[in-house]
């Protein structure tokens, strides 16, 4: 199961084990480099290579559950990341992910301000992401 937490200039990836129990960070796709295309392409190489069958896109919801912008990027990302890819999109709220991968990289010792420039926070906030998808809507 792969997992992209889409911003407007990287994009988080995630993947599950086979056993769909645990999420770990993948990788960091950036938007600014070429825009969009190459991201995608990355992506669908990927489902290609790990053999994913299940696609989560987290989806930025306003403190109160409504949708709002960054809601709606979101949507129009996974709309053509599911048309290139070749799979469903399932939406999972990511409200908390971002807090959730700082106190995961602060409990490892590890270094915030370094890891938002080097893009990296947003891999473990896919993986928060993606393991509360696992924990939640499939035990």
């Amino acid at each position: 199961m792969l997992c992209v937490d889409p911003g407007e200039r990287r994009l988080g990836v995630a993947m599950s084990d086979p056993s769909r129990v645990l999420a770990s960070p993948l990788t960091v796709l950036d938007r600014r480099i070429g825009g969009l295309a190459p991201v995608l392409d990355e992506l669908s190489a990927l489902v290609r290579r790990e053999g994913v069958t299940h696609f989560v896109v987290g989806l930025p919801l306003n403190a109160d559950g409504s949708e709002g912008p960054q809601a709606r990027r979101a949507r129009n990302f996974a709309r053509i990341a599911s048309h290139v890819v070749g799979l469903p999109v399932e939406f999972w709220d990511e409200r908390l992910s971002t807090r959730e991968a700082e106190e995961v990289a602060r409990a490892q010792g590890r270094n915030l301000r370094r890891l938002r420039e080097r893009g990296q926070l947003d891999a473990l906030a896919a993986a928060a992401i993606l393991q509360d998808y696992l924990d939640h809507a499939h035990p």
